[in-house]
């Protein structure tokens, strides 16, 4: 029997899932959207990877969860290792790449810097707040432009002539947008423009004040497009790495940790039969009003956290 390792990286738009093996090889994987329910996306997530190892002599010993929304799937998933983004990131990067000084991760709706010296991670910055130096900026602007994102990348390196576009935020860099093609630049210009802007952005609010030193790495959904990645190279003046796999490296990060953490809980695919139920409390016993979020497993309460004293613990 292989013993597998489950890592499940599940953010607010999109979920990743991983099962490694005791050597880091990947067993399966899957990649899909969040969709506003990060219950039901882990259970299709679950589902997806079950396909792949179901003929197979693999039983999961042990999950790990993180992203977002990892104190609820932990607890749906009864998983043995709950930790943040940066740790899992880290912890997955340096797996493949030990020498890697920075870590530049852009997805969805955030983005994130790691610097990593000597395999420590020795400061980090999230930005949650902007959506200009993130996916669903490029998405939406796509979408004006009339253009299917999976091409803009590509289109952004036939460019010769990028135009400068305001880089401080959503409505400024829309608005700049729709008035240099007014004026009459090229499509393929202004795409290019975007892909430098969101490098811009990033660097000036995620990046502000950090020495980006090389290797450095990039990923997150972002890093998939090639005129993104050209932008970092142009400004930083360094090569940048994009894994293969860098979309699923918190997802590896967490199923690594898992399985360091030499606790074995053997894992039941079979969570579709499974009803789980999340519910928000208002806690009235002290000033503090704590809204406490309950998860039910088959009506049962499982896990409860939001509490800032023991005065707002549930435990049944």
């Amino acid at each position: 029997m292989i013993k597998g390792y489950l890592g499940v990286d599940i953010g607010s738009i999109s979920t990743k899932g991983v099962i490694l093996d005791g050597e880091n090889h990947i067993l399966a994987q899957s990649y899909i959207w969040t969709s506003g329910s990060p219950v039901n996306a882990v259970k299709q997530l679950i589902d997806n990877l079950y396909r792949q190892i179901v003929n197979k002599n693999i039983q999961v010993v042990a999950t790990g969860t993180t992203g977002s929304a990892r104190k609820l799937i932990g607890a749906m998933l009864d998983a043995v290792v709950v930790k943040n983004e940066i740790t899992a990131h880290a912890i997955g990067t340096l797996s493949k790449y030990p020498d890697v000084r920075t870590i530049l991760e852009i997805g969805g709706q955030d983005s994130k810097i790691i610097l990593i010296d000597k395999g420590i991670v020795i400061d980090y910055a999230m930005n949650t707040l902007c959506a200009a130096g993130t996916g669903s900026f490029l998405t939406s602007q796509a979408k004006r432009l009339e253009v299917p994102i999976e091409q803009f990348g590509s289109i952004a390196l036939s460019s010769k002539n990028p135009v400068k576009i305001a880089a401080r935020c959503t409505v400024f860099a829309e608005s700049d947008l729709v008035h240099k093609a007014q004026i009459g630049h090229k499509k393929e210009d202004i795409i290019a423009g975007l892909c430098y802007s969101v490098v811009n952005n990033y660097l000036n609010n995620v990046g502000k004040g950090k020495k980006i030193l090389s290797p450095i790495i990039f990923q997150g959904g972002v890093s998939k497009n090639q005129g993104v990645v050209k932008a970092f190279e142009d400004v930083l003046k360094e090569k940048v790495i994009v894994d293969e796999n860098g979309h699923l490296m918190g997802a590896i990060g967490i199923a690594i940790l898992a399985r360091n953490s030499n606790i074995e809980r053997n894992f039941n695919f079979d969570i579709n039969k499974i009803e789980f139920e999340t519910k928000g409390v208002e806690c009235n016993k002290c000033p503090n009003h704590c809204e406490i979020i309950c998860v039910k497993k088959d009506h049962v309460l499982i896990d409860s956290w939001g509490n800032r004293c023991d005065r707002g613990a549930i435990r049944q």
